[in-house]
């Protein structure tokens, strides 16, 4: 398999996670929501989407939808088919979703990882992103010691263009390391319970100092019973 083909299994096994879908659908949100598959065609995603049919990680189903009418003669199909993930489905991209090999940095690859980070675990996170910043800093150090060997030789357009390239990296990098500073922060994890008990405990406390009889005056204490 192909790392191209190998990237929109795991975008599709994951878009179907969230709900089952039909082609149209499918390649829509390939478009909008993932953004770097643009250049997949329905030629392309149907071949994948039989072949993950074919392995038992997908399952075709009719659409509840209506029928239309002029448009299934030109489509070859009386209804819509959708999608569904089967259970192995679901192992098969939380197998995916846990890889953190060099292909996880590469372009592509790195930026369909990142659309799925919600549910990615924070280590794995970590792995990934660290490795794609590594991966880039090779690459900004080559592109480096590339334009000051060609920098004399070349015109001011096509240094421009390999300034434009460096920057653009770097830009990247600064962005991996706030991320990075982030899920060491622990962004986006949950208040630990135990804070939260004790919180409660503190108010529970506060409330029931300031508790007063329903005529308004405070409440009895060891001294008043003695009394």
């Amino acid at each position: 398999m192909s790392r191209r083909s190998g990237i929109l299994e795991f975008a599709v096994l994951g878009l179907l996670r969230e709900s089952p879908m039909h082609g149209y659908e499918l390649r829509k949100r390939l478009n909008t929501s993932l953004g770097v598959f643009r250049a997949f065609s329905y030629g392309t995603l149907y071949p994948c989407l039989k072949t993950l049919v074919a392995n038992g990680w997908l399952i075709e189903e009719p659409s509840a939808e209506p029928v239309d009418a002029l448009a299934a003669p030109l489509t070859g199909r009386r209804a819509k088919i959708v999608y569904r993930l089967t259970a192995e489905g679901k192992e098969r991209f939380e197998e995916l979703l846990s890889q953190t090999g060099p292909d996880s940095y590469e372009d592509e690859t790195f930026a369909a990882r990142f659309a799925f980070f919600g549910q990615t675990s924070r280590d794995v996170r970590m792995r990934v992103l660290e490795g794609r910043r590594s991966r880039l800093e090779e690459r900004l150090e080559k592109m480096r010691a590339s334009f000051a060997r060609t920098r004399e030789r070349l015109d001011d357009y096509t240094l421009e263009l390999q300034r434009h390239g460096m920057e653009s990296v770097e830009r990247e990098v600064r962005w991996l390391n706030e991320l990075i500073e982030s899920e060491r922060a622990g962004r986006d994890q949950k208040r630990s319970p135990s804070s939260d008990s004790a919180q409660q405990d503190t108010s529970s406390g506060a409330t029931g100092d300031q508790t007063r009889r329903g005529d308004g005056t405070p409440p009895e204490t060891p001294e008043d019973n003695n009394t």
